[in-house]
């Protein structure tokens, strides 16, 4: 048998930062990963592509004795990124970049199917190869195709996420929600242009923004429980072409955050109150868009976190910490709206944040996270 080593792992992840792809659009990561999948298909396992879901994977192995069906996730996307590393394996596709640690992730997944393939489980275990992590709500478009129906439905499902701030191979979580639920806002205010001079004789889309923009701020400090928190932060603003003219339009985007899906509903209902108001006080129209597509709260299941965290904690060899919410958005939530479940941190070590042009992860956190990851699989497959 072929022992998983870091030479294997970092060897994986090295390939996959070389190609990385966008949402529905990842078909050399899955040439990739298919390849050496099938180069260590047995019996005992069953890989499965869906026409639907094109750079989907499926990865079944029957258990010797089966009480379950564990499921670990693999997000395979990357952002739309021009990298900074200068690594010597940096993107080859202009553009592109594994910024959040996606390789990673795909890594751990590759190992356990290595290991598996040599040492049938317990339990019946499926790994999912998710595409559209980042965007497109891949989670929500696999479980609505039933990709997780019948054998293929995992009793507990589990993943990892990458975290520069934690030291390489440091493992994190905590029993409850450990990620935000989000939503994408998309605002266009229309009014009615002129020229600057006469202003008395237009419906002014930017000052109506403006006052948009600031009352938008009002929904943390005055409509959420402060001890329940949240976030409200617009990233586009977008308008006007000349400095002596009012134009017809304003567009901005920005991301809406709550730990809570009642918190985000009641959010989401507030910004619509706020917009609906200025639109009316200033005679213009303003259209809203807030898309919460699968970006739920990453809530983990709080009896399965505390065995993740007992077993972590147990062992000498590994290191733990408990974690602390965060404001990150993971479409991993809206699986474990369905599906109970793990999320857990794996320290990266690196000074740069997630979606950084310039992230480099500490590679040395690859085999401990997988030995990690495998050992609680195999103790939670004989308990």
């Amino acid at each position: 048998m072929t022992e998983i080593t870091f030479e294997n792992l970092q060897q994986y992840r090295r390939d996959l930062h070389l190609i990385p792809e966008l949402a529905l659009a990842e078909f050399k990561t899955h040439a990739y990963l298919l390849q050496k999948i099938k180069s260590w298909q047995n019996e005992t396992m069953t890989v499965r592509t869906v026409d639907a879901l094109p750079t989907a994977i499926l990865v079944r192995f029957q258990g010797r004795n089966p009480k379950r069906t564990i499921g670990y996730r693999s997000d395979i996307d990357a952002l739309p990124i021009v990298e900074q590393t200068g690594l010597s394996f940096q993107s080859t596709h202009a553009g592109v970049m594994h910024a959040c640690g996606h390789d990673v992730h795909m890594t751990l997944a590759l190992g356990l199917i290595q290991y598996y393939s040599q040492h049938q489980p317990m339990d019946n275990l499926v790994i999912f190869f998710q595409p559209a992590e980042e965007s497109k709500s891949g989670g929500k478009l696999a479980y609505d195709l039933g990709l997780f129906e019948g054998e293929w439905r995992p009793d507990e499902f589990y993943g990892i996420h990458d975290q520069p701030d934690l030291p390489a191979g440091t493992l994190s979580t905590l029993a409850g929600t450990l990620f935000a639920g989000t939503a994408e806002l998309v605002v266009d205010v229309h009014g009615q242009g002129g020229h600057a001079a006469y202003p008395h004789l237009v419906k002014d889309p930017i000052v109506a923004a403006s006052e948009l923009i600031v009352q938008l701020q009002t929904v943390v400090s005055r409509s959420v429980d402060p001890i329940a928190g949240g976030v409200v932060s617009i990233g586009v603003i977008n308008g006007g072409q000349a400095n002596n003219v009012i134009p017809d339009n304003v567009h901005f985007e920005g991301t809406v955050r709550s730990m809570t899906r009642i918190g985000l509903e009641n959010m989401i209902k507030r910004i619509r109150q706020i917009a609906a108001g200025i639109a009316l006080a200033n005679d213009i129209v303003i259209d809203v868009s807030l898309e919460t597509g699968s970006y739920l709260p990453v809530e983990n299941n709080p009896e399965l976190a505390n065995q993740v965290i007992d077993f972590m904690q147990s062992r000498d060899d590994i290191s733990f910490q408990i974690a602390r919410p965060a404001m990150t958005g993971e479409d991993f939530g809206y699986l474990l709206q369905q599906i109970p479940g793990v999320m857990l941190w794996l320290g990266v070590n690196d000074d740069h944040a997630l979606h950084s042009p310039k992230l480099s992860i500490d590679e040395s956190a690859l085999l401990p996270g997988f030995t990690a990851l495998k050992d609680f699989i195999e103790w939670r497959m004989n308990n």
